[in-house]
């Protein structure tokens, strides 16, 4: 078990030292952007919702076709990937990097495999239970795709990728401050009341 824990956490170390060689010319970039969205300043929500509002409202202004906007976006991920890691030095400076700075990306980068390896064990584990019980997994796609059409039908595509794009971005500061954890524990201790009166009316 030992064993099989320090291979487990000697692969991790290996792709996140890897993840950091692959980042470290948007390494000012990732940390700027790492402050933003842990909204370390009362006023970075705003900046977050102001951009995402913005872009969406320009997609919505030139109703770009579907060709269109995947060339516009793929070829702005090519001009910053040239570009970012030219100029980000000159900009931030790389060379004040200081050990808490330093310690910050890579627990950034750790954090990025850890999420990765996550994806790929649900990937995993979907294709376990599609072996092990197919009809479960023929029911649970079925319904789970089903539900997200529907939705899909009753709100705009564009705003409902607005909708999405917002809480992603969000979502890290949301649960920095612990808000997240907030309301999760006050749905299940509403969850909890429900199921206690269900047990009692049941008696």
């Amino acid at each position: 078990m030992a064993e099989g824990d320090n291979r487990s956490a000697n692969q991790l170390a290996a792709e996140t030292a890897s993840l950091e060689e692959h980042l470290q010319g948007w390494g000012e970039v990732i940390l700027v952007a790492d402050k933003i969205l842990r909204w370390e300043r009362a006023w970075f929500p705003l900046i977050l919702m102001g951009g995402v509002s913005f872009a969406f409202l320009m997609i919505y202004y030139l109703d770009p076709s579907v060709l269109s906007g995947v060339s516009c976006f793929v070829m702005f991920l090519c001009l910053a990937d040239y570009l970012v890691p030219a100029l980000a030095p000159r900009i931030f400076g790389s060379n004040k990097w200081t050990t808490e700075q330093q310690q910050r990306f890579h627990e950034i980068c750790s954090n990025l495999v850890k999420t990765r390896r996550r994806i790929i064990g649900w990937w995993k584990r979907l294709f376990t239970l599609k072996e092990e019980k197919p009809k479960m997994y023929f029911m649970t796609m079925l319904c789970s795709l089903a539900g997200i059409a529907w939705v899909g039908q009753q709100v705009h595509n564009l705003f409902l990728t607005y909708l999405i794009v917002s809480f992603l971005l969000l979502f890290p500061g949301l649960n920095q401050h612990g808000i997240i954890s907030k309301y999760v524990g006050m749905a299940k201790r509403e969850i909890n009341k429900l199921l206690k009166q269900k047990e009692k009316k049941n008696e």
